[in-house]
Protein backbone atom coordinates (compact mmCIF):
# COMPACT_ATOMS: atom_id res chain seq x y z
CA UNK A 1 0.00 0.00 0.00
CA UNK A 2 0.88 3.56 -0.86
CA UNK A 3 1.17 4.20 3.13
CA UNK A 4 3.95 2.04 3.43
CA UNK A 5 6.03 3.63 0.95
CA UNK A 6 8.48 6.56 2.66
CA UNK A 7 8.29 9.75 0.55
CA UNK A 8 11.17 10.47 -0.14
CA UNK A 9 12.75 11.71 -3.70
CA UNK A 10 15.07 8.44 -3.93
CA UNK A 11 11.89 6.47 -3.57
CA UNK A 12 10.83 8.37 -6.01
CA UNK A 13 13.00 7.63 -8.99
CA UNK A 14 12.84 4.04 -8.52
CA UNK A 15 9.33 4.02 -8.60
CA UNK A 16 9.14 5.79 -11.37
CA UNK A 17 11.97 3.89 -12.85
CA UNK A 18 9.75 0.08 -11.87
CA UNK A 19 7.06 1.94 -14.00
CA UNK A 20 9.01 2.29 -16.80
CA UNK A 21 10.59 -0.90 -17.08
CA UNK A 22 7.27 -2.48 -15.61
CA UNK A 23 5.30 -0.81 -18.87
CA UNK A 24 7.76 -2.16 -21.33
CA UNK A 25 7.44 -5.58 -19.66
CA UNK A 26 3.91 -5.14 -19.97
CA UNK A 27 4.14 -3.88 -23.92
CA UNK A 28 6.54 -6.65 -24.70
CA UNK A 29 4.06 -9.12 -23.12
CA UNK A 30 0.73 -8.23 -24.91
CA UNK A 31 2.99 -8.53 -27.98
CA UNK A 32 4.29 -11.88 -27.05
CA UNK A 33 0.89 -13.14 -26.46
CA UNK A 34 -0.80 -11.48 -29.74
CA UNK A 35 1.95 -13.51 -31.59
CA UNK A 36 1.27 -16.62 -29.70
CA UNK A 37 -2.35 -16.47 -30.39
CA UNK A 38 -1.68 -16.26 -34.00
CA UNK A 39 0.40 -18.77 -33.87
CA UNK A 40 -2.04 -21.34 -32.21
CA UNK A 41 -4.85 -20.16 -34.76
CA UNK A 42 -2.57 -21.76 -37.06
CA UNK A 43 -1.63 -24.59 -35.35
CA UNK A 44 -5.23 -25.20 -34.68
CA UNK A 45 -6.23 -24.74 -38.46
CA UNK A 46 -3.85 -27.39 -39.05
CA UNK A 47 -5.33 -29.57 -36.02
CA UNK A 48 -8.86 -29.54 -37.38
CA UNK A 49 -7.20 -30.50 -40.93
CA UNK A 50 -5.42 -33.90 -39.47
CA UNK A 51 -8.30 -34.61 -36.88
CA UNK A 52 -10.33 -34.97 -40.42
CA UNK A 53 -7.93 -36.97 -41.46
CA UNK A 54 -7.68 -39.10 -38.77
CA UNK A 55 -11.09 -39.76 -38.52
CA UNK A 56 -11.30 -40.92 -42.56
CA UNK A 57 -7.87 -42.62 -42.23
CA UNK A 58 -9.09 -44.81 -39.45
CA UNK A 59 -12.79 -45.08 -41.67
CA UNK A 60 -10.71 -47.01 -44.28
CA UNK A 61 -8.08 -48.72 -42.50
CA UNK A 62 -10.79 -50.05 -40.68
CA UNK A 63 -13.42 -50.87 -43.46
CA UNK A 64 -10.61 -52.31 -45.53
CA UNK A 65 -9.39 -54.79 -42.80
CA UNK A 66 -12.91 -55.86 -42.40
CA UNK A 67 -13.27 -56.74 -46.04
CA UNK A 68 -9.87 -58.50 -45.92
CA UNK A 69 -11.17 -60.59 -43.31
CA UNK A 70 -13.94 -61.41 -45.07
CA UNK A 71 -12.10 -62.48 -48.00
CA UNK A 72 -8.98 -63.81 -47.01
CA UNK A 73 -10.31 -64.65 -42.98
CA UNK A 74 -8.34 -63.87 -39.67
CA UNK A 75 -5.70 -66.55 -40.26
CA UNK A 76 -4.32 -64.64 -43.29
CA UNK A 77 -4.72 -61.26 -41.86
CA UNK A 78 -2.59 -62.70 -38.89
CA UNK A 79 -0.03 -64.65 -41.05
CA UNK A 80 0.42 -61.39 -42.96
CA UNK A 81 1.11 -59.15 -39.79
CA UNK A 82 3.31 -61.56 -37.55
CA UNK A 83 5.57 -61.80 -41.07
CA UNK A 84 6.36 -57.97 -40.58
CA UNK A 85 10.05 -57.71 -39.94
CA UNK A 86 10.47 -53.75 -40.44
CA UNK A 87 9.00 -51.74 -37.83
CA UNK A 88 8.18 -47.76 -37.89
CA UNK A 89 11.22 -45.65 -36.12
CA UNK A 90 10.06 -42.78 -34.09
CA UNK A 91 12.89 -39.78 -33.30
CA UNK A 92 11.53 -37.02 -31.41
CA UNK A 93 13.23 -33.65 -32.30
CA UNK A 94 11.73 -29.99 -31.22
CA UNK A 95 11.59 -26.79 -32.68
CA UNK A 96 10.99 -23.20 -31.47
CA UNK A 97 7.85 -20.80 -32.02
CA UNK A 98 8.43 -17.59 -30.04
CA UNK A 99 10.15 -19.77 -27.41
CA UNK A 100 7.80 -22.45 -26.96
CA UNK A 101 9.52 -25.51 -27.54
CA UNK A 102 7.32 -27.90 -29.52
CA UNK A 103 8.05 -31.47 -30.75
CA UNK A 104 8.74 -32.44 -33.94
CA UNK A 105 8.10 -36.14 -34.62
CA UNK A 106 10.25 -37.60 -37.55
CA UNK A 107 9.24 -41.03 -38.83
CA UNK A 108 11.08 -43.88 -41.00
CA UNK A 109 9.58 -47.15 -42.02
CA UNK A 110 6.01 -46.17 -41.77
CA UNK A 111 4.97 -46.51 -45.91
CA UNK A 112 6.28 -49.73 -47.09
CA UNK A 113 6.46 -51.43 -50.67
CA UNK A 114 5.24 -55.01 -50.97
CA UNK A 115 8.43 -56.33 -51.10
CA UNK A 116 9.49 -55.09 -47.62
CA UNK A 117 6.60 -56.33 -45.82
CA UNK A 118 7.82 -59.80 -45.21
CA UNK A 119 4.76 -61.61 -46.63
CA UNK A 120 6.44 -61.93 -49.93
CA UNK A 121 4.30 -60.70 -53.17
CA UNK A 122 2.68 -64.15 -53.82
CA UNK A 123 2.16 -64.70 -50.19
CA UNK A 124 -0.97 -62.01 -50.02
CA UNK A 125 -3.69 -60.63 -51.94
CA UNK A 126 -4.46 -57.51 -52.94
CA UNK A 127 -6.81 -57.48 -49.54
CA UNK A 128 -4.38 -57.65 -47.32
CA UNK A 129 -1.81 -55.14 -49.28
CA UNK A 130 -4.85 -52.49 -49.51
CA UNK A 131 -5.69 -52.72 -45.44
CA UNK A 132 -1.45 -52.99 -45.03
CA UNK A 133 -1.67 -49.45 -47.18
CA UNK A 134 -4.53 -48.10 -45.06
CA UNK A 135 -2.94 -48.82 -41.72
CA UNK A 136 0.01 -47.22 -43.08
CA UNK A 137 -1.45 -43.85 -43.83
CA UNK A 138 -3.34 -44.48 -40.60
CA UNK A 139 -0.42 -44.62 -38.32
CA UNK A 140 1.45 -41.57 -40.33
CA UNK A 141 -1.86 -39.69 -39.54
CA UNK A 142 -1.90 -40.58 -35.69
CA UNK A 143 1.99 -39.58 -35.43
CA UNK A 144 1.45 -36.16 -37.27
CA UNK A 145 -2.03 -35.68 -34.69
CA UNK A 146 0.40 -36.34 -32.12
CA UNK A 147 2.95 -33.74 -33.32
CA UNK A 148 0.12 -31.37 -34.00
CA UNK A 149 -1.84 -31.60 -30.50
CA UNK A 150 0.68 -31.41 -28.66
CA UNK A 151 2.40 -28.50 -29.82
CA UNK A 152 -1.14 -27.20 -29.54
CA UNK A 153 -1.11 -27.92 -25.78
CA UNK A 154 2.15 -26.53 -25.28
CA UNK A 155 1.13 -22.85 -27.18
CA UNK A 156 -2.19 -23.00 -25.40
CA UNK A 157 -0.18 -23.31 -21.83
CA UNK A 158 1.87 -20.52 -22.96
CA UNK A 159 -0.69 -18.41 -23.46
CA UNK A 160 -2.27 -18.60 -20.11
CA UNK A 161 0.74 -18.04 -18.79
CA UNK A 162 1.79 -15.39 -20.48
CA UNK A 163 -1.96 -13.61 -20.12
CA UNK A 164 -1.57 -13.49 -16.24
CA UNK A 165 1.74 -12.46 -16.32
CA UNK A 166 0.16 -9.21 -18.61
CA UNK A 167 -2.81 -9.17 -16.19
CA UNK A 168 -0.34 -9.33 -12.88
CA UNK A 169 1.54 -6.30 -14.32
CA UNK A 170 -2.16 -4.65 -15.53
CA UNK A 171 -3.88 -5.01 -12.87
CA UNK A 172 -1.86 -5.41 -9.90
CA UNK A 173 1.15 -4.36 -10.20
CA UNK A 174 1.12 -1.23 -12.30
CA UNK A 175 -1.58 0.24 -10.03
CA UNK A 176 0.14 -0.02 -7.02
CA UNK A 177 3.13 1.61 -8.40
CA UNK A 178 0.88 4.66 -9.75
CA UNK A 179 -0.77 4.77 -6.70
CA UNK A 180 2.30 4.85 -4.80
CA UNK A 181 4.07 7.29 -7.27
CA UNK A 182 1.27 9.76 -6.60
CA UNK A 183 1.29 9.26 -2.80
CA UNK A 184 4.85 10.58 -3.01
CA UNK A 185 4.31 13.54 -5.34
CA UNK A 186 1.88 14.34 -3.09
CA UNK A 187 3.67 14.37 0.48
CA UNK A 188 6.73 15.75 -1.36
CA UNK A 189 4.59 19.17 -2.61
CA UNK A 190 3.28 19.03 0.97
CA UNK A 191 6.87 19.08 2.23
CA UNK A 192 8.02 21.71 -0.12
CA UNK A 193 4.70 23.48 0.41
CA UNK A 194 5.40 23.51 4.53
CA UNK A 195 9.09 24.03 3.76
CA UNK A 196 8.02 27.43 1.80
CA UNK A 197 5.72 28.60 4.65
CA UNK A 198 8.54 28.11 7.29
CA UNK A 199 11.30 29.88 5.58
CA UNK A 200 8.48 32.28 5.19
CA UNK A 201 7.74 33.06 8.91
CA UNK A 202 11.30 32.65 9.43
CA UNK A 203 12.11 36.20 7.11
CA UNK A 204 8.90 37.66 8.43
CA UNK A 205 10.56 36.99 12.16
CA UNK A 206 13.96 38.19 10.78
CA UNK A 207 12.76 41.29 9.56
CA UNK A 208 10.41 42.06 12.45
CA UNK A 209 13.78 41.40 14.52
CA UNK A 210 15.75 44.07 12.72
CA UNK A 211 13.09 46.55 12.85
CA UNK A 212 13.21 46.84 16.20
CA UNK A 213 16.32 46.65 17.01
CA UNK A 214 16.96 49.86 14.67
CA UNK A 215 17.50 53.24 17.13
CA UNK A 216 14.16 55.74 17.27
CA UNK A 217 15.90 58.65 15.93
CA UNK A 218 13.81 62.05 16.45
CA UNK A 219 14.11 65.13 15.69
CA UNK A 220 15.62 67.52 17.91
CA UNK A 221 14.77 70.75 19.33
CA UNK A 222 16.01 73.96 17.39
CA UNK A 223 18.94 76.13 18.91
CA UNK A 224 18.11 79.50 18.63
CA UNK A 225 20.89 81.71 17.27
CA UNK A 226 22.79 84.13 19.32
CA UNK A 227 21.91 88.04 18.98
Amino acid sequence: MAKDVKPTRKNLMAIEDRIDLSERGHDTLEKKRDGLIMEFMDILDQAQDVRSDLDSDYERAQRTLDMARAMEGDIAIRGAAEALKEHPEITLQSKNIMGVVVPQIESTRVKKGLDQRGYGVLGSSARIDEAADAYEDLLETIILVAEVETAMKKMLDEIETTKRRVNALEFTLLPTLYENQEYIEQKLEEQEREEIFRMKKIKDKKEAEEEESEPDVTEGEPIPADD
